[in-house]
C-alpha cells in the first residue's frame, strides 16, 4: 500500500483503489467502531458473499483488539499520530 492510499482510508468508498474486499471490511471496521449494535443483518449477507468464516471472525477480532488498544492508549494518555474520536462519547478537553 502506498503512502498516498494509506492516506485515503477515511475516503475508502469513492476510491476505486481499494478492491471490493477492502472496501467492505472498512465499512465493517467502521461500523464496528463507531456504533457496533448497528451492525445488521444486511452487512453480515455482504460479509459471509466475499468472506469465509475464518476471515469473518479475524476480522471481528482485528477490529476489537484495535479499538481496545485504541482506547487503553487513550486512557494511558499515550500519543496519537491523529485526532479523531470515534466513539460517541462526549469529547472532552
Amino acid at each position: 500500500m502506498t503512502d498516498e492510499l494509506y492516506e485515503a482510508v477515511e475516503d475508502f468508498r469513492n476510491r476505486d483503489e481499494f478492491t471490493p474486499r477492502e472496501k467492505l471490511a472498512a465499512a465493517f471496521a467502521e461500523q464496528y467502531a463507531i456504533d457496533h449494535t448497528a451492525i445488521d443483518d444486511a452487512m453480515w449477507v455482504k460479509l459471509k458473499e466475499l468472506f469465509s468464516d475464518p476471515e469473518i471472525l479475524e476480522l471481528a477480532i482485528t477490529c476489537g483488539f484495535c479499538l481496545g488498544i485504541g482506547r487503553a492508549f487513550q486512557v494511558l494518555d499515550i500519543a496519537r499520530d491523529f485526532d479523531v474520536l470515534w466513539s460517541r462519547e462526549p469529547a472532552t478537553d
